[in-house]
């Protein structure tokens, strides 16, 4: 960053960076919920095991999600559980970022004052800019002063709170219009999330700061986690069950010991196939675009990049399964009950299907099964909002994630992809059968997999030189190649006919 940034502006940026940071002296009383001895025993226990104490922190605040999610089951429903949830939530912002905690304290009362004093028209707008500047700042502060840095910051739980406070602006408006008898595609579309008033201020933190998710997501709707708090979601208004509430022991117990798996699948493949350097990640040639990899014959280049990207998904699969299973155990990932009393199943919580990702037969599929409830958000919030807008879609979603421009690569190749894959379904597939394990379903399973591998390194590597000595090595392939696909089907291949019924 330093090195694009005029020394001007970088002396006025760093001036501003030391302002904000005196303001610690005042921030760091606040953190009340964790004594010093464990901080001291986790050093300890990082020092011993061999894991940085970020990421130690960072796991055991996961894994403390389950006993805090029995907790939370037992206690009875109402104002007592928003308390809880938003005390243990401050609790494992402040065990694992510490004084940055306080962003996310910020960002809500912030939030929460302009849901009171605005009409719901403006706070649909109000609110998500906010939220979106909030988090552009915040990355921006990490890109220029840890350019490249996987450090453990306040952005991650930024990210999730941005989502749930974007979609609540939404909910709020989407109510008021229901309540006046109008509305617009997009409210009828999303009306069982809506929200009719206004949620008190503990109820509101208690989402906001919701101790099973706020880590790593999901970032689900208002309602959902409303309902699971005050009974609504097992019981009607006279107390009588639903339904026969289903058990939660196996949706708790399986995305557990699936992320266990997953946890172990990622260190060991990591370990075999890094992308980045391993001894300086930050600053040292990635192993991806190294002398000794490129040296390689392609096919080995490919394989290897292929295998790399495989395994550090393990990674996210962790912690959305963990998190899955925390929020399972208190019954937020249930989805309650249809009309005649049958239980809908536990989807939720569930950010991930493994099995259905790996194997998507085309990109449109693959999209919508990675962090399906950031899926969920973009799609209620600004697809269906923005008139079915992709660029809208894919731009917002780039600029959540951040500014590196190995992000802004990849979601500008995604369009070309998209495009390529509509001409398909519309030209090729209408001529063979449409079962996913038929051979023509494989040979599209092995098309996506091969050039979302190839395109989607960049979101890895990051940095622009990075990104581009990459491509290089590739020799853009997948880019060509959706290139010559779509005009060669779009000028010699014919539409097939509808067949008559």
């Amino acid at each position: 960053m330093e090195r694009i940034i005029p020394e001007g502006v970088h002396s006025v940026i760093t001036k501003l960076i030391e302002d904000v940071y005196s303001l610690e002296v005042y921030v760091k009383p606040t953190v009340v919920l964790v004594p010093s001895f464990i901080e001291t025993k986790v050093v300890e226990l990082s020092n011993a095991i061999g894991f940085d104490v970020d990421t130690l922190e960072y796991t055991l605040g996961m894994f403390l999600c389950y006993p805090l999610g029995m907790i939370m089951m037992s206690l009875p429903y109402g104002k007592m559980k928003h308390l809880f949830s938003f005390l243990l939530g401050m609790f494992l912002l402040q065990f694992t970022i510490g004084v940055q905690w306080i962003h996310q304290l910020i960002t809500s009362l912030v939030c929460y004052v302009m849901f009171l004093i605005l009409p719901h028209r403006l706070s649909k707008i109000a609110v998500p800019v906010f939220c979106m500047l909030y988090i552009t700042a915040g990355h921006l502060h990490r890109q220029f002063t840890n350019y490249l840095g996987w450090d453990m910051d306040f952005t991650g739980p930024q990210m999730v709170l941005t989502i749930k406070l974007y979609s609540l602006a939404y909910n709020l408006f989407d109510g008021h219009l229901l309540y006046e008898g109008t509305q617009n595609r997009a409210t009828k579309k999303c009306a069982p999330f809506a929200v009719s008033k206004v949620p008190g201020l503990i109820e509101f933190l208690g989402y906001t700061f919701c101790f099973s998710n706020v880590l790593a997501g999901p970032a689900f709707e208002y309602r959902t986690y409303a309902d699971a708090c005050d009974g609504s979601l097992l019981y009607k208004s006279d107390g009588k069950p639903k339904g026969k509430i289903p058990s939660h022991i196996m949706p708790t117990l399986r995305p557990f010991l699936e992320s266990l798996i997953y946890m172990a699948v990622f260190v060991a493949g990591n370990g075999k196939f890094p992308i980045l350097d391993t001894i300086n990640p930050q600053k040292n040639t990635p192993v991806v675009i190294s002398p000794e990899n490129l040296s390689q014959p392609w096919i080995q280049r490919y394989t290897y990049n292929w295998l790399s990207l495989f395994f550090i998904r393990f990674k996210y699969y962790f912690a959305w399964k963990n998190a899955e299973g925390a929020n399972n155990i208190w019954y937020a990932g249930f989805e309650g009950f249809d009309s005649k009393g049958k239980p809908l199943g536990w989807e939720n919580a569930n950010n991930m299907d493994v099995f259905d990702f790996e194997t998507s037969p085309n990109l449109r599929t693959l999209t919508s099964l990675w962090n399906k409830k950031t899926s969920n958000w973009l799609t209620r919030y600004v697809y269906i909002r923005t008139g079915g807008s992709l660029l809208a879609t894919y731009g917002m979603s780039a600029f959540w994630h951040g500014f590196y421009p190995g992000y802004y690569i990849f979601f500008l190749s995604v369009p070309l992809i998209t495009m390529c894959e509509r001409l398909a379904r519309k030209k090729i597939s209408p001529r063979f059968s449409s079962a996913k394990w038929s051979p023509y379903g494989i040979v599209c399973i092995f098309a996506t997999s091969f050039i979302v591998q190839y395109v989607i390194m960049s979101f890895q590597l990051l940095a622009l030189d990075w990104t581009i000595v990459y491509f290089k090595s590739q020799y853009f392939f997948g880019h060509i190649l959706c290139i010559v696909f779509y005009l060669f089907a779009s000028l010699l291949l014919p539409t097939p006919k509808k067949k008559e019924a």
